[in-house]
């Protein structure tokens, strides 16, 4: 029976491997893709490190098991920011992580110090700083991962709350059901390692709970959140670029005045009706309020006006954003606020979008032709 497990979370691993590698390289190089690939990459890590020391021939081999002491396979903080910045960046195309959200990343310390620990205490021996270690360093990592996982629970748990959160706020439910189907996957695996994590950390429990039931519990959980996450994931993420992607004939049964339809459509909902000012704006929305399927919406774009949807929405933001620092009725607001009312969400896709069409960062062109304060 172990050894059919085993073989489960093996074949997990590889699995999470080779999707996080095609999803890495992407064609469009999206940034949920990205974000879904590490994901997916970290508990695939964390797979391969149980498989790995279920064997015979690893635990008995000096040079692998201090490999094993020094990479760290088991990495869970950084999973949880992962999974609420995939969900962002789903429904937001332009979404960047800022400098302010990269900080999210920074717990992985927790992680990461056992495997500091070991390298520093290799580097005294080599050093020759001491004959004999004062304690046994295998018995403090075992202990400090023990209690390392109450953070880490905390964490994942507390990112899929507000991955829930931040999906209940959107007004697309439908255009969601993956992303909640997601969500509602870390969900359910969050139970159950808190049904093994509770027994887990009473020191009295902990190692019989280990002798009977080994990390079963929570790894095949892993291995078939990887198979589910992995496919649909993938499959999904397809199927978006494949709607944004032009289809060299997806216009070519389609008269010019239908074609120039489909500009005008687009043309007026942008100049007349302004949904570029909404900053929930994506290309399903604009094609439910025109008519125009994302796709032929997409090849207009691309072979008659030679643009993309976000560059298109961001332009237009950017000509109401210079419109407003050249209006003294605005001069009551800084530029992130104009930004704000403009459509931007991001303050980074604001000034890299506003130094793209202007040549200039927004401060400069404030500078040169306003004075309000920044």
């Amino acid at each position: 029976m172990t050894a059919f497990l085993n073989t489960i979370i093996l074949l997990g691993a590889l699995q999470g491997f080779i999707i996080s590698i095609l999803l890495f390289f992407a064609p469009l190089h999206k940034l949920s893709d990205r974000l879904l690939g590490a994901l997916l990459f970290l508990i695939a890590l964390a797979c391969l490190g149980i498989y790995l020391n279920t064997q015979q021939w690893y635990r008995s081999n000096s040079l692998l098991q201090l490999i094993d002491a020094i990479v760290p396979f088991i990495m869970v903080m950084p999973i949880g920011p992962l999974l609420y910045f995939y969900v962002r960046a789903s429904v937001e195309l332009d979404c960047r992580l800022s400098e302010t959200q990269r900080k999210h990343f920074y717990l992985v310390i927790i992680d990461l110090l056992p495997r500091v620990f070991v390298l520093v205490i290799l580097i005294g021996a080599l050093l020759k700083f001491y004959n004999r270690l004062p304690f046994a360093p295998g018995i403090w990592i075992d202990v400090y991962n023990t209690y390392a996982d109450i953070p880490r629970w905390i964490s994942l748990s507390a990112y899929v709350i507000f991955a829930w959160r931040y999906l209940k706020r959107q007004d697309k439910p439908e255009q969601l059901k993956w992303l909640t189907q997601c969500v509602k996957g870390f969900a359910v695996f969050q139970f159950l390692w808190l049904i093994f994590l509770v027994p887990y950390v009473i020191p009295v429990v902990s190692n019989r709970l280990l002798d009977a039931v080994d990390w079963y519990p929570i790894y095949v959980p892993l291995a078939i959140l990887i198979y589910w996450l992995g496919i649909n994931g993938y499959l999904i993420t397809r199927q978006e670029r494949q709607l944004a992607k032009p289809s060299a004939g997806g216009l070519a049964n389609l008269n010019d005045d239908i074609i120039q339809g489909f500009i005008t459509s687009i043309t007026r909902a942008m100049e007349l009706d302004q949904l570029y000012l909404d900053p929930e704006l994506n290309l399903s929305k604009l094609a439910q309020y025109t008519g125009v399927s994302p796709k032929n919406i997409s090849a207009v774009l691309n072979q008659h006006l030679q643009t993309s949807f976000n560059e298109l929405v961001n332009e237009y933001r950017v000509r109401a954003v210079k419109d407003k620092i050249l209006s003294e009725s605005f001069n009551h607001l800084t530029i992130a606020g104009i930004a704000a009312e403009c459509g931007f969400n991001s303050q980074a896709t604001f000034q890299r979008s506003f130094k793209q069409f202007t040549g200039l960062s927004p401060s400069q062109f404030r500078k040169n032709n306003t004075h309000i304060p920044i």
